[in-house]
């Protein structure tokens, strides 16, 4: 004989849970609300374990949500929401599983602030938002002026190179021209000498050819020992 017969539904259900006021870690105040996703497993468990699975699970929800709250910084809340979510689903789990409750999923909906904290996080990531372009413009700076220190060196060094290579080319050129006209004046001499000229305009022309060997960039001449005879060096 039956004395009495309750229905439960097994399939998952989506609770809302209230919001709650907590203190971090670092002594701040916020206030956060989630939605915790469960289903019974043992409908025995459910119906003899506890009074009201419903309202124990929300409950258990809210005091989990405050005392992992109270255990991490702001800054670990707001940018670790996933993480944190998990290990409320954790402890609720665990809690519930005696009840034949099982939780599957608990997501933090929305974290508030007070105005005050609100403004002093505005301030905050402004600030660091003028330091990481300060930075980014020293660093632009600082590559500019390496790139300008380079092109003036490379400048500079192929300024240089131009130089020396028109120099030498300069010096190879009248060291040329000297050479083809003492030449030229030698097979003067020559020609004349062969036409039977008197042995003083030989000797003059000779010496005149000495002369203009002389003005060359050669750092030794060597003359013929006998002076008086100068067309010997022909």
């Amino acid at each position: 004989i039956f004395q009495s017969c309750i229905k439960v539904d097994i399939r998952t259900k989506a609770v809302d849970v209230p919001e709650q006021e907590a203190i971090t870690r670092d002594n701040v105040s916020v206030k956060i609300n989630a939605v915790i996703y469960y289903k019974i497993f043992d409908a025995g468990k459910a119906i003899c374990e506890v009074n009201d699975y419903y309202y124990a699970v929300s409950q258990l929800a809210q005091t989990t949500m405050r005392n992992v709250v109270g255990t991490v910084t702001l800054d670990e809340l707001l940018s670790d929401r996933e993480k944190i979510s998990v290990g409320i689903c954790e402890v609720i789990d665990k809690a519930t599983d005696p009840w034949g409750v099982k939780v599957e999923n608990v997501e933090l909906k929305d974290v508030s602030l007070p105005e005050e904290m609100k403004r002093v996080i505005a301030k905050a990531a402004e600030a660091e938002r003028e330091k990481r372009a300060i930075i980014l413009t020293a660093e632009g700076e600082k590559q500019s002026a390496i790139t300008r220190a380079e092109g003036e060196k490379e400048s500079q060094i192929l300024r240089d190179d131009a130089e020396k290579e028109a120099a030498i080319l300069r010096a190879q050129g009248e060291a040329q021209s000297i050479i083809e006209i003492n030449k030229a004046k030698a097979e003067g001499i020559r020609l004349i000498k062969e036409a039977g000229a008197d042995e003083s305009v030989i000797a003059l022309k000779s010496f005149e050819a000495l002369v203009d060997v002389s003005k060359g960039q050669a750092t030794k001449l060597i003359i013929p020992s006998n002076m008086q005879d100068l067309g010997s060096i022909v």
